[in-house]
């Protein structure tokens, strides 16, 4: 699934299971050996269906610049008026292939917002909210360029660049609006053989539309080559080294940037961290166990609020879980109507996404509740659709973003795939129905969909240690339902020079989410270049 973040934001990152529900394979992705490899090279990673973690690290790349990528390092950008107040844009071209340079290129949309000022300016900030998939401009431009604290902004340029096939970056479009419609609504918790069937047939789809629209970019668009590009636009900045916040997914991709070039990373703060060693299958089950403590969290708010349509003070939240799961079946059987001008009915899987939505952010509870009370008592499935709809980045007229494509796309490269089978996904539910009795069946069997893509990985799990890198700031949130708070105790220790920052609390990321002692913690550390000490706690 992916992971994301809905408190003044675009929506973060996804992992392999959750974000999708059926879309793709998000968030927790493992760096690709494509333009490099691991010190024991690429073939030691842990065989098919492991879940144990890479004992393997990620080597670091030459110091000194190779001669045939100069042109692409020494590239001016020619920025331009973005048609957004405040914000330039520029184009800026890499190679499609690292190890080709001269066979091609893909061209990279970037945008900034210069420094306010006053005071010493530091050089630029690079942003990217996650996904695999998410729009790093758009999170600029609609909130980091705008919602990071003033005095970030005085003194950094604040810069983002769409990763190749994402948004503005020659993006990859794999189905249209009503093909989108149909495969969201595809049901991810088959009872017998047909529905299994249309659920394989779906994601076959959905992998071959992919491969159509774009069988070159396909197979580079991994996150070792997303990391590379930040080095050329890091050069074309003119700074010497990179200063950058990655949220979610955008950690895994920040910390791939200093493992690396770890004499290039600079002040670097990955915010809802990954864990690079796990293997697919892994991910996706801490993830689905991940979102169960959420649903905690919620289940015992919720039954304390009035509104509450899943029980009362009286319910334990194991109740509530299976009083949603009795909710879902009942959707599986009978889906409810929504209102909506396509004629969309509220399925168990869209009803699924919508409840996922909102456990990335405790903001969304109270809208949650109402959804639920809307559709449960009154038979009224529209506000479960409003939340499912926003997960998928689907518009009113229709159309989605390129998010899912995109998230698929850069899983599927970067890591062999959870399952290669509908019986290895049944093999694996009792485990993850242990993980999550209300969305471990779901989660599962959206972790298949890897298993048919058009291009094989050529990524696999390791660990990232970045030697020699200045400190590196990971931010964990211990009831952080997409990234689970292990994952950033895991890449903290994993780094040499990682500090972890720990946000005692529930939704997914920390920074600018209203912790004071998170918030002073970053920001002296991006201005001050003071890391916090490790193992630093704040709620």
């Amino acid at each position: 699934m992916h992971t994301r973040r809905t408190h003044r934001r675009t929506r973060i990152g996804r992992t392999r299971t959750a974000a999708t529900l059926l879309a793709a394979a998000l968030l927790a992705t493992a760096c690709s050996a494509q333009g490099a490899s691991t010190s024991a090279g690429p073939a030691a990673a842990e065989a098919p269906g492991s879940t144990e973690p890479a004992k393997t690290s990620l080597a670091a790349l030459p110091q000194a610049t190779p001669s045939e990528l100069a042109p692409y390092y020494e590239q001016k950008l020619g920025w331009r008026d973005c048609g957004v107040p405040g914000f330039q844009c520029a184009t800026m071209k890499a190679p499609l292939d690292y190890a080709k340079p001269t066979e091609g290129e893909v061209r990279l949309a970037v945008a900034r917002k210069k420094a306010t000022g006053p005071g010493k300016r530091l050089g630029s900030l690079l942003v990217n909210p996650g996904g695999p998939g998410g729009s790093a401009i758009g999170y600029l431009q609609q909130y980091a360029g705008i919602g990071y604290p003033e005095e970030v902004r005085a003194q950094y340029d604040m810069v983002a660049v769409d990763p190749r096939g994402v948004a503005r970056s020659e993006p990859i479009e794999c189905l249209d609006g009503r093909e989108m419609d149909a495969y969201t609504q595809t049901d991810v918790t088959p009872d017998d053989a047909g529905e299994t069937d249309e659920l394989v047939d779906a994601y076959k789809e959905f992998a071959e539309g992919c491969g159509a629209d774009a069988p070159k970019l396909l197979r580079h668009v991994s996150t070792v080559e997303a990391a590379r590009d930040m080095d050329v636009l890091r050069a074309a900045l003119g700074d010497e080294k990179l200063t950058y916040v990655g949220a979610s997914y955008g950690t895994f991709l920040g910390a791939t940037y200093a493992g690396l070039f770890p004499d290039r990373a600079g002040r670097l703060v990955l915010d809802g961290a990954m864990d690079p060693s796990l293997p697919a299958r892994r991910l996706n089950l801490e993830q689905t166990a991940g979102f169960e403590t959420a649903f905690q969290s919620f289940a015992k708010d919720c039954v304390t609020q009035r509104d509450c349509p899943l029980g009362d003070k009286n319910t334990t939240p194991g109740q509530v879980g299976k009083n949603l799961k009795a909710f879902f079946d009942d959707l599986d059987a009978k889906p409810i109507p929504t209102g909506d001008a396509d004629g969309r009915k509220l399925t168990e899987s869209l009803a699924t996404t919508g409840v996922i939505a909102a456990m990335y952010d405790e903001g969304a509870w109270q809208q949650l509740r109402e959804s639920l009370t809307s559709a449960m008592k009154e038979n009224d499935g529209a506000g479960l659709l409003v939340l499912s709809d926003s997960y998928y980045e689907r518009e009113a007229d229709g159309s989605y973003s390129n998010l899912m494509f995109a998230n698929a796309s850069v899983n599927c490269l970067d890591l062999p795939a959870a399952f290669s089978s509908p019986d290895q996904v049944r093999a694996a539910l009792p485990d993850f129905e242990k993980a999550s009795p209300v969305f471990g069946e779901g989660l599962a069997w959206s972790s298949l969909n890897c298993a048919y893509w058009p291009v094989e990985p050529t990524g696999e799990p390791h660990r990232i240690e970045a030697a020699g890198a200045t400190p590196i700031v990971v931010v964990g949130t211990t009831r952080d339902p997409a990234t689970p708070y292990r994952w950033a105790e895991a890449l903290a220790g994993q780094l040499s020079s990682g500090r972890l920052l720990t946000y005692e609390g529930d939704g997914h990321t920390a920074y600018g989410r209203g912790s004071a002692c998170i918030d002073s913690a970053i920001n002296t550390y991006l201005l001050r270049g003071t890391a916090p000490e490790d193992g630093k706690r704040c709620s």
